[in-house]
């Protein structure tokens, strides 16, 4: 449809998907994935291009039981709508997505239609505490809960049987060297019953990287009603973005792959320059926002981000401790990369929330904004911005805002984190939670740091916090 055409006239794709085959599955199908890698397929179908590469979605939790009968309605088909910050939206009704098996309800089934030899590149997106493997050492954690890799390991094992060739396992999570902790994960998961079928998949199987970059908050029912009425669609389970894509993808694929340098992808040799410069600075300034800006009382991000005081905070910290961490990044000017995220977070039609940057925090902060502390600490740099990151973390976490309101914070370790954070007798106790922080509670510079910015925070609230870093 065109870009500014509606749902209604177009109920379909501007393409024949009778013909198109399953080359792809997918791990992990929300929001996120129908915004980036399902769209990067459907632009390609519309050009007549990839029609062996549509997409197999798979439901591994019980949960991903919702977006089965979702997709299901539509067979398979949703709308993706593209806020622009000057307030038109842009609607296109997706198709990539061409069938849908849930785990759960069959898991034999599940595993042989992974095996199928058309299946030739496997993609996840399963958020960053979904992998077994230590943060710091990238080992896999035995025994751990591993969901998403039991079944990438069983479908492995079915096309070595059938003497197959395996898929590439394509991480699409927004970890460090994603491929190698995929690989570490898959190769670790099946070395517990089956070492031979771990060096199999260690010599055979390619993990490449990538780094992806779509802002895609949680829709909203406010977001059903208005694009039913914008488009005169009935979409149980439709998809708001930002306009803004990126995909950088490392070119390393066994049995073939889309041509997603068509649909706007970077192939490249080496992703990491990529994927640190998101990582430390997008990554790691969303959680800078967030904490402060639910403690100020902000509730959608944009509003948070044209914050005077949080803006330059976010700069600060951009400019002055993550951008010293990074090596040059081929094609990107990385004074204007920071400029341009602070105007994508304060995109007010994105209505992204505060309150989804404030979850997970225990997977997050330690991927995206501890690795800049540990290299500039091992220089001898401070990080003071970072520092009062971590403090607005553990006054966000005492669960209470500077109203004596609840908040409800949600993360995997809720209840060791919220323990932590109310244990003002020890000014330091959030910090010496090992698991998440390690040895860094040892560290005086780092810590100086972080207490003065928590006693502001405790005795005079965040904007003084905020003040006192200018």
């Amino acid at each position: 449809m065109s870009a500014r055409g509606t749902c209604a006239e177009h109920p379909h794709p501007g393409y024949d998907r009778s013909g198109v085959e399953c080359g792809i599955a997918h791990l992990g199908v929300g929001g996120f994935h129908r915004s980036h890698q399902a769209r990067a397929i459907d632009r390609l179908l519309e050009q007549g291009l990839a029609r062996d590469w549509g997409i197999l979605g798979v439901g591994v939790l019980p949960s991903d039981a919702g977006m089965r009968d979702a997709l299901g309605v539509r067979d398979g088909r949703y709308t993706l709508v593209e806020k622009h910050a000057d307030g038109h939206w842009d609607a296109r009704d997706v198709g990539s997505i061409l069938e849908f098996v849930h785990a759960p309800d069959d898991r034999r089934a599940a595993v042989e239609r992974l095996a199928d030899p058309a299946i030739r590149i496997l993609s996840l997106t399963i958020t960053e505490g979904g992998y077994p493997v230590d943060r710091e050492s990238r080992a896999f954690v035995p025994g751990a809960s591993a969901p998403a890799f039991d079944l990438i390991v069983a479908a492995l094992r079915r096309r070595r049987e059938l003497g197959r060739a395996p898929f590439t396992v394509l991480s699409c999570d927004n970890i460090q060297d994603n491929g190698a902790v995929a690989r570490a994960a898959v190769t670790g998961f099946a070395r517990q019953t089956d070492p031979e079928l771990a060096h199999w998949i260690d010599a055979e199987v390619a993990f490449p990287s990538s780094m992806v970059d779509r802002i895609t908050p949680a829709t909203t029912d406010a977001d059903r009603a208005e694009i039913a009425r914008r488009f005169g669609t009935d979409d149980p389970w439709p998809v708001v973005a930002e306009p803004f894509f990126q995909w950088v993808i490392e070119d390393d694929f066994r049995e073939g792959r889309p041509p997603w340098e068509r649909a706007g992808a970077q192939l490249v040799a080496d992703v990491e320059p990529y994927e640190l410069m998101k990582l430390r600075l997008l990554n790691a300034s969303h959680q800078g926002l967030c904490y402060f800006g639910r403690l100020l009382g902000y509730e959608f991000v944009a509003d948070a981000a044209r914050d005077p005081d949080i803006a330059t905070l976010l700069r600060r910290y951009m400019h002055e401790e993550a951008m010293p961490t990074l090596r040059p990044v081929p094609g990107v000017d990385l004074a204007a990369y920071t400029e341009s995220l602070i105007e994508r977070f304060a995109n007010p039609e994105v209505a992204d929330t505060v309150a989804r940057l404030c979850a997970d925090s225990s997977d997050r902060i330690p991927t995206w904004l501890l690795p800049v502390v540990h290299e500039r600490r091992a220089t001898g740099a401070r990080t003071p911005l970072a520092a009062a990151i971590v403090a607005s973390w553990a006054r966000y976490a005492e669960g209470v805002d500077e109203q004596g309101a609840p908040i409800d914070v949600v993360d995997r370790h809720r209840e060791a984190v919220i323990a932590a954070a109310r244990r003002r007798t020890h000014e330091a106790a959030f910090l010496r939670q090992h698991e998440l922080f390690g040895d860094l509670a040892d560290d005086p510079v780092f810590t100086a740091d972080y207490l003065a910015a928590l006693r502001r925070l405790r005795s005079e609230g965040a904007r003084a916090a905020l003040r006192a870093l200018r």
